[in-house]
């Protein structure tokens, strides 16, 4: 699995004119799943999403993590992720999962969340065409890969 994690003032996702989920100050969090991953990929990225600690403490310093501020989880799927661009100009989704693979990892994932930080996660539509808004705080913008463990 890979994600894009931000840091947001807050984020929002429209669905056919609809704002479908929404959050204030938290975390947007654009995740890729390929074929090769299991519920173990599922479990480690949440429980390092959920603790990062990427958020100021009384002394300005990066030591609050989503959980400890309260904060919101906006989880968007987002098979782009696994562009493969080294030939050509055309990106490649070959690696990305199918959704009957990916459904399922995708709705574990935004569950894990959920149990992780101990609040609802608002989430967009799996496959649907999406408008992501996001004002985000700092910027603060984290890759992790489950495979590699980054």
């Amino acid at each position: 699995m890979r994600a894009v994690i931000q840091r947001v003032s807050e984020a929002s996702v429209v669905v056919d004119g609809k704002t479908v989920g929404a959050i204030g100050a938290g975390l947007l969090v654009l995740v890729g799943i390929e074929e090769a991953d299991t519920t173990e990929d599922v479990q480690w990225l949440s429980a390092k999403i959920v603790g990062m600690r990427i958020f100021s403490d009384d002394e300005g310093l990066m030591n609050r993590s989503v959980q400890d501020i309260g904060g919101g989880i906006l989880a968007i799927s987002q098979f782009t992720l696994h562009a493969a661009t080294k030939k050509g100009n055309r990106p490649s989704f070959i690696r990305a999962a199918r959704p009957p693979v990916a459904v399922p990892l995708y709705e574990a994932f935004v569950q894990q969340l959920e149990t992780d930080s101990g609040k609802p996660v608002a989430t967009g539509i799996f496959g649907a065409d999406m408008k992501v808004s996001l004002l985000n705080d700092g910027p603060v913008t984290i890759v992790m890969d489950s495979k590699n463990k980054e």
